[in-house]
């Protein structure tokens, strides 16, 4: 156990993996900071996936609560926020990390499906930011970190929606670092590469199948020539919303490997 994160409180959205082998980005990022010495609200959709974060935390001998909650409910973004209030008595890290990918172009998707990824996606941030801020200005300090991607900058066929969802929560992030600078409140995101997670199985679908030919060509795009894991993106994350970047908001941080450098 370290304590970089020593006597704070973090809410982590979408801390269960999605369903398959490994470990997802909200999983890794709320055990990383629960081994830095914060206490973790571990919020998601699938409270038996969070359970599995629980169970990864608890006999490291970090502190963990589990919640269910849809974030792209007003709300069940308050509900959270009131029970860690409850349970910790204050809010120190809200780490924004639900999302969900959407294959189709333009005239590919229905209107139902554009309204799923948005609201997930993006609408799911700005619900639990009101949530919380309320608490993070009364307190003078506070640290988001909102889980982007560099298809928000690179505009990937087919993730059309995606791409664009990604897109709105960058600027988001520099909005909302703006509006609460002068508070104490830093708000930073991070955008994630080709990152070796449960959540890009279902892109094997393009590869005819084939996932390690996906694990391939994908890690064949950035210039180290591999995937990343999510533990890079939660150790960039660690920094982020520790004290040692009490200097940094607003910022989008790519987690990339180096392929935004390729254009």
């Amino acid at each position: 156990m370290g304590d970089r994160l020593k006597g704070k409180v973090a809410i982590v959205t979408g801390a269960g993996s999605s369903p398959g082998e490994g470990i997802g980005n909200g999983k890794a990022a709320a055990v990383v900071y629960a081994r830095e010495g914060a206490a973790v609200m571990l919020v998601d959709l699938r409270v038996e996936a969070a359970e599995e974060t629980k169970r990864m935390i608890e006999p490291e001998g970090g502190k963990c609560f589990v919640v269910g909650a849809n974030v792209a409910q007003s709300q069940d973004c308050l509900a959270v926020a009131e029970q860690c209030l409850k349970t910790y008595g204050q809010i120190d890290i809200l780490h924004n990390n639900v999302g969900i990918t959407q294959k189709g172009g333009l005239l590919e998707v229905e209107e139902a499906l554009w309204d799923r990824v948005i609201n997930t996606n993006l609408k799911s941030m700005f619900l639990t930011c009101r949530a919380v801020l309320p608490q993070m200005l009364g307190q003078k300090r506070g640290a988001i970190l909102n889980i982007s991607s560099v298809s928000a900058i690179r505009t990937p066929y087919p993730q059309f929606i995606y791409s664009i969802s990604k897109a709105g929560v960058n600027q988001f992030t520099r909005a909302l670092a703006v509006e609460y600078a002068d508070k104490g409140i830093r708000v930073n995101a991070i955008m994630p590469g080709a990152i070796d997670t449960p959540m890009i199985e279902p892109l094997n679908v393009l590869y005819g199948g084939d996932t390690e030919r996906m694990r391939r060509e994908r890690g064949a795009r950035a210039p180290m020539n591999r995937m990343g894991e999510a533990w890079d993106v939660a150790y960039a994350s660690l920094f982020l919303v520790s004290d040692e970047a009490k200097y940094i908001t607003g910022q989008v941080l790519a987690v990339d490997g180096g392929l935004l450098c390729r254009g």
